[in-house]
């Protein structure tokens, strides 16, 4: 099992930042650390199946479209991704497959979407240090995209995504090939997010559940720019703010800890999601 671990500085500085003087005896859940293979695949499982649910409750699914893929611990050139046509709702952990980057099936029985591993083996393979990424069509995102620009630092969410998001503008139809995920993954670039115009958001993340809230917070801003915008004319934040709250709440630990109400909010409601 996991062992007891310090709090790392950039812990320490993203507590700081929201709480105020830490008291000698605090305690926060945090990312679990020293884990076996085995171990480490049943909490990347985990976190995927409860990230599903989440999506679902937040109404992101568009029939069979969609698809978050966490990076097998062992096997890194394989990765574990949700069934074709199961809905969100519905997935357990006991639901999820395992595919490589050619989508053969390596464990489960239902096949892969085909845009899945197109898209996401590509994006892993771009990005060795991302565990999982996350797609889907949600509503906003997709209005969003058709803008063909970035999201602007408009509001200190947004600026999780400052200077720190890529856009893919060559839109061809339903991804079935690995050459457009292969452009994806270098629109993408180093970045945690990318918008593929007219078509949706991708996002990525060190652990599922930072993909799964750059997925969130980034839908919610999409859409927190459009209500400003059609209500007048919004002023941006400075360079150094933005760069400033990007620090302060858009790394890898503030993207997993951000993610925890949520994860507390699914598993209490469908634990049946671990079966």
């Amino acid at each position: 099992m996991a062992t007891a671990q310090p709090y790392a500085p950039e812990v320490l500085d993203l507590i700081r930042a929201n709480v105020g003087p830490i008291p000698d005896d605090f305690d926060l859940p945090l990312p679990p650390m020293n884990l076996s293979v085995e171990e480490e695949r049943e909490v990347r499982k985990q976190e995927l199946a409860a990230a599903f649910r989440v999506f679902g409750k937040l109404g992101f699914s568009e029939g069979v479209a969609g698809h978050i893929t966490a990076r097998d611990p062992e096997f890194p050139d394989t990765f574990w991704v949700n069934p074709f046509g199961m809905s969100f709702s519905q997935i357990k952990v006991s639901d999820l497959i395992r595919v490589d980057h050619e989508g053969n099936l390596l464990h489960g029985r239902r096949p892969v979407n085909r845009a899945a591993f197109c898209i996401h083996a590509e994006v892993h393979k771009a990005r060795p240090d991302a565990v999982a990424a996350a797609h889907a069509h949600s509503l906003h995102g997709k209005a969003f995209s058709a803008l063909g620009t970035p999201l602007a630092p408009l509001t200190q969410d947004a600026c999780a995504f400052y200077e720190d998001q890529g856009i893919y503008s060559d839109y061809r139809g339903v991804v079935n090939d690995s050459e457009e995920g292969r452009r994806i993954g270098e629109a993408l670039g180093s970045a945690k997010a990318v918008i593929l115009q007219n078509h949706g958001l991708l996002t990525v993340g060190h652990s599922v559940a930072a993909a799964a809230w750059w997925f969130i917070t980034m839908e919610r801003s999409c859409q927190a720019q459009m209500l400003a915008m059609a209500a007048g004319s919004p002023i941006e934040i400075d360079h150094d703010t933005a760069t400033l709250v990007r620090k302060q709440i858009g790394g890898p630990i503030a993207g997993w800890f951000q993610f925890r109400p949520l994860w507390d909010q699914i598993t209490a409601s469908s634990p049946d999601l671990f079966d």
